[in-house]
C-alpha cells in the first residue's frame, strides 16, 4: 500500500507549531513589583550602591558579627545577646540562615560578649561599617575593645 499524503514542507510545519503556540499576555514575572523597596531590602544593600543612590549614610561607626547557626549550648546565648544588638535581624534560611548583630561603639562590652562566644568559629564574619575588612578580627575589635576601659 502506497502513501498517497504529500510530504510536508519543513516551512508548513514551522508556521505549523508556531500557531500552535501562543504565550499568554497575561504572563510577567515582575508585574506586581512595588514601586518602592522595602527597608529590609534597602539594609540588604551593599554600602557601596547604598551611598550612589541615597548619598552618605547619616548611620554612626558600626561593626557587624555575622554567624550561621551551630552546634551547641552555647547557640542560644548568642542568639539572644545578638537580639540586644542596636540592630539585629535573620538572613536566609535552612542552611544558609545567618544571624547579624550590629553595634554602635557605646555598645563595645555587648559586641565583645557576643564575639567571645562565635568568634571562635571560621564562619562568623565580622563587618566594619557593612564592608567585610582584612584585620577585622586581628585589628578593629581590639580597637573597640579599648572603648570599654573608657566608660
Amino acid at each position: 500500500m502506497t502513501d498517497t499524503r504529500t510530504p510536508a514542507s519543513s516551512e508548513s510545519i514551522l508556521t505549523e507549531s508556531r500557531l500552535q503556540y501562543r504565550p499568554s499576555d497575561r504572563f510577567w514575572p515582575y508585574v506586581n513589583l512595588r514601586e518602592e523597596p522595602s527597608a529590609e531590602e534597602i539594609a540588604d544593600l551593599n554600602p557601596d550602591l547604598y551611598e550612589v543612590l541615597f548619598g552618605p549614610s547619616k548611620r554612626p561607626f558600626s561593626i557587624t558579627l555575622s554567624f550561621p547557626r551551630f552546634d551547641g549550648d552555647d547557640y542560644e546565648r548568642a542568639v539572644d545577646l545578638a537580639r540586644e544588638s542596636a540592630e539585629y535581624r535573620v538572613v536566609g534560611e535552612g542552611d544558609a540562615l545567618r544571624h547579624r548583630a550590629r553595634y554602635f561603639p557605646d555598645d563595645a562590652v555587648k559586641l565583645r560578649n557576643l564575639f567571645e562566644i562565635v568568634g571562635r568559629y571560621d564562619e562568623c564574619i565580622v563587618l566594619v561599617d557593612d564592608r567585610p575588612v582584612p584585620y577585622a578580627r586581628e585589628l578593629w575589635l581590639p580597637l573597640v575593645w579599648i572603648l570599654i576601659n573608657r566608660t
